[in-house]
């Protein structure tokens, strides 16, 4: 290995360490309910596409907030495989992620499954999330379903007509290279961000 390439290996390496600790930071951050910490895993100018909230960080940050402390006593956001595809100062990812919550009402537990997919970026030698969408794989349900529903599949009960609709129409889960993991660049329809 020449010089060269082992800088570009060190680069690389430290890059993708980067990119680990923001999506790492971003479950303490939503766990622990920390606005500030929350934030910093986005730029500033980053889309959140979750199905049932779509918006920019900020609005993220006091949607997530607000639903679990009105929704949980405690919850995890745990995190498992990940893919980076780097491409010098753009990342794209796929997380696997499984949420445990303690519910404040009806059923004691709930549980669902999914993916963060992000387009990070680096900018200003910092790493963080440019646009996430968030797609749900599974939740426990009373039947097996005809077909993969991400309004069926998330712990946010009591949806509105209007939040269901929102959800059907964002990114369902897929098991071929229509799936949203495989949009590059990613990105989230503009139709499905509400006006400011």
């Amino acid at each position: 290995m020449t010089p060269d390439e082992l800088e570009r290996a060190v680069v690389e390496l430290r890059d993708r360490q980067a990119i680990h600790d923001c999506l790492m930071t971003y479950s303490r951050a939503i766990d622990r309910l920390d606005r500030e910490l929350l934030l910093s895993v986005y730029h500033p100018d980053a889309v959140d596409d979750h199905g049932v909230f779509v918006g920019s960080a900020e609005d993220f940050a006091d949607w997530a907030i607000a639903m679990h402390t009105k929704t949980h006593l405690s919850h995890q956001h745990c995190v498992f495989n990940y893919t980076v595809d780097l491409d010098g100062d753009v990342a794209h990812t796929e997380t696997y992620y499984m949420f445990v919550g303690m519910n404040r009402e009806g059923t004691p537990l709930a549980m669902s499954g999914g993916r963060y997919v992000d387009r990070l970026e680096k900018r200003d030698g910092r790493w963080a999330i440019a646009t996430r969408v968030c797609v749900r794989d599974w939740a426990p349900l009373d039947e097996i379903p005809t077909s993969l529903d991400a309004s069926a599949m998330t712990v946010v009960k009591d949806l509105d007509d209007q939040t269901r609709e929102l959800m059907r129409s964002g990114a369902q889960p897929s098991r071929d290279h229509t799936d949203v993991s495989y949009q590059r660049p990613l990105v989230v329809d503009p139709s499905r961000v509400p006006a400011r």
